[in-house]
């Protein structure tokens, strides 16, 4: 792999900020243009975002609806929303605002009181206050936001904004958190949403990407170089640069799906359903690929909670993985397991044993040993798991409740040959333990009428 060197993704002069160009100056001219300033226009220099922005940070001119900023990780998104909810409410323009981020601590811990957040970039003579009991910032001169989660899309019905910021939209579970805000972004003479993303091909992206009233924005991790820690641009180059995944999280491209990929994401979209269309259930598994290490570099352990209706179809209901600690997997399982209990006739959990065996039995176990595990092998190799999965799939009987994008992108992303990833796995085993295992005759029959070429049963090469 190449040396990594920082000259190499060099700002375009037109980008640059003041600040930065400032910064080329001599020292003679920075000093000059400092000792010009009183204290107190210093002071407020630090806390004037059009000094400090790129160019491409700042609000848009022209007659848009929908500021859509869809860029790779550390562009500076989330400071570039703040700052403009920020002034939004210094200037009086808006003074009744929604933040909508995508589940509650997104909006606590980054949007709100992250260190690029509105409270944080809000200046002393003008400071944001946070209502954590009400769900509201609240600035001195009378102007407020209301906070939402996009996990909670029924908050929204009914209340009525000005102006709104979305941030991590391709991350949102529930669609519908959209439409609802949608339809309360009716107040004032000019209603206006900024959304902060990195991208992702789900269908509302795609829709707004190309819709007359969007201003669109897009930017890679390399426009912010200058402001970023050396250890983390080292890191996220030399772990991204010139992969796919890198062309989505640096260069924020909207990937398409892999050629050879079980998994389309069109499929998946048409089959979509929100949380009030989900039936009954006969049976729930929560569903894990463990990783048996911990740490950045670690794989994550996979946790995802599938059902199967009455109905004959199937559901994914919750995409609980993460880089988590085998404890603290151990104790997530546990309380998705206690959540469905009720929500079914049958619920249990399946867990892949080829890595730990016993142990990963043993760790659910030493903290609750009523939850019924069972322990499923894998003898063969994981396309010939993953394809009688897909064929549910393709005979339109699964359906995803809501948006998983970590999970839909492996998905697409993956093709038969690769390695594949924790998510995938675990959805897998989830819908063989529902479908699969359970109709064995049939799925035999159904992988011959596709005329797969090989040679054998089935259920002896799985």
């Amino acid at each position: 792999m190449a040396q990594f060197d920082p000259n190499d993704f060099a700002l375009a002069e037109e980008l640059k900020s003041r600040a930065i160009q400032m910064a080329d100056l001599s020292t003679e001219e920075r000093e000059e243009f400092l000792n010009a300033l009183s204290p107190d226009e210093q002071k407020v220099l630090q806390y004037t975002w059009e000094f400090w922005a790129r160019k491409n940070q700042l609000e848009p001119a022209g007659d848009w609806r929908t500021w859509m900023i869809l860029a790779g990780r550390g562009w500076g998104k989330t400071r570039a929303g703040a700052e403009w909810v920020n002034e939004m409410a210094r200037s009086g323009k808006y003074r009744r605002m929604h933040l909508v981020g995508a589940t509650a601590s997104d909006i606590r811990d980054i949007m709100v009181e992250g260190p690029s957040g509105i409270i944080d970039t809000s200046p002393p003579w003008f400071k944001a206050q946070y209502r954590p009991t009400k769900r509201r910032v609240e600035w001195p001169n009378g102007a407020w936001a209301l906070a939402f989660s996009a996990d909670e899309p029924e908050r929204l019905r009914g209340e009525q904004c000005e102006a709104a910021w979305c941030d991590e939209l391709a991350a949102w579970r529930y669609p519908e958190a959209w439409h609802q805000l949608m339809l309360g972004l009716r107040l004032g003479d000019h209603p206006r949403v900024v959304i902060t993303t990195t991208p992702k091909p789900t269908a509302l992206i795609k829709k707004l990407f190309v819709a007359r009233t969007t201003h669109l924005t897009s930017g890679s991790t390399f426009e912010n170089f200058d402001n970023l820690a050396a250890a983390f641009t080292e890191e996220i180059v030399s772990q991204y640069d010139g992969t796919r995944k890198g062309r989505q999280e640096l260069y924020a491209e909207i990937l398409t799906d892999a050629e050879g990929a079980l998994w389309k994401s069109d499929d998946i979209e048409e089959r979509r359903i929100e949380k009030l269309q989900v039936p009954e259930m006969e049976r729930i598994v929560v569903a894990v690929d463990p990783a048996m290490t911990f740490g950045e570099s670690a794989s994550e352990t996979g946790i995802v909670v599938c059902g199967k209706s009455y109905q004959d179809h199937g559901y994914v209901l919750r995409d609980a993985s993460g880089r988590l600690r085998p404890d603290a997997w151990a104790r997530k399982v546990i309380a998705l397991y206690h959540e469905y209990e009720a929500d079914a006739a049958s619920v249990k959990v399946v867990a892949e044993s080829n890595q730990g065996g016993e142990l990963v039995k043993h760790t659910i176990q030493v903290y609750d040993d009523t939850v019924p595990i069972k322990l499923v092998h894998a003898s063969k190799n994981k396309q010939t798991r993953a394809e009688p999965v897909a064929g549910v799939y393709e005979q339109e009987r699964i359906h995803h409740v809501g948006y998983f994008p970590e999970l839909e992108s492996q998905m697409v992303e993956w093709e038969p040959g690769m390695p594949s990833p924790d998510r995938l796995d675990a959805m897998v085993w989830g819908f063989t333990e529902l479908f699969i295992g359970a109709n064995i005759t049939r799925f035999a029959k159904m992988r011959r009428e596709a005329d797969l070429q090989t040679t054998g049963s089935y259920w002896d090469r799985i």
